[in-house]
């Protein structure tokens, strides 16, 4: 997902109170509808859908886009048909483990020894780490070109200096 552009969903299938595969299964079906690109959201409750998912995705070129928790406990699953193609990094921050706001700190010393131009991919899964991102870019004029949930709680940031 880009800085400017918010994955509208073209499809939502509430799969709720059902249990796994049948989440998976059910987004299965309508995501191999979907353009490149469209968007299916799929709303479970099912505790193994989540890692269901994420495996999933690993294997066929969709990605999960942006999971969140709804109110009655189940969560909202953003899945986008086709995997984008992410820039080319110039350097690479696996930063998992650290705690905010390290990744930030940690990644703007090493954008500041990079040209203009060049990009950073920051892999990071502190729990903050999405809005902090969001913010920094925003306050700092660096561009946010991408950004990927690769795992429950575990993002990659695309940032060009």
């Amino acid at each position: 997902m880009t800085e400017t552009t918010m994955l509208r969903p073209n499809v939502t299938l509430d799969m709720r109170g059902t249990s796994c595969p049948a989440p998976l299964l059910g987004a299965k079906k309508l995501v191999d509808d979907l353009k490149p690109g469209e968007v299916l959201v799929l709303l479970s409750d099912c505790p193994g859908t989540q890692d269901d998912l994420f495996a999933w995705a690993r294997y066929t070129g969709n990605h999960i886009a942006h999971t969140e928790r709804l109110p009655d406990g189940g969560h909202a699953y953003h899945i986008q048909r086709g995997r984008s193609r992410h820039p080319t990094p110039s350097a690479v921050l696996d930063l998992r483990g650290a705690v905010c706001p390290g990744p930030i700190v940690e990644a703007k010393k090493l954008l500041n020894g990079m040209l203009p131009g060049e990009t950073l991919k920051l892999v990071s899964n502190c729990p903050g780490i999405g809005a902090d991102v969001t913010d920094w870019v925003k306050a700092t004029g660096l561009k946010l070109i991408e950004s990927e949930e690769i795992g429950p709680g575990e993002f990659e940031f695309y940032i060009r200096k």
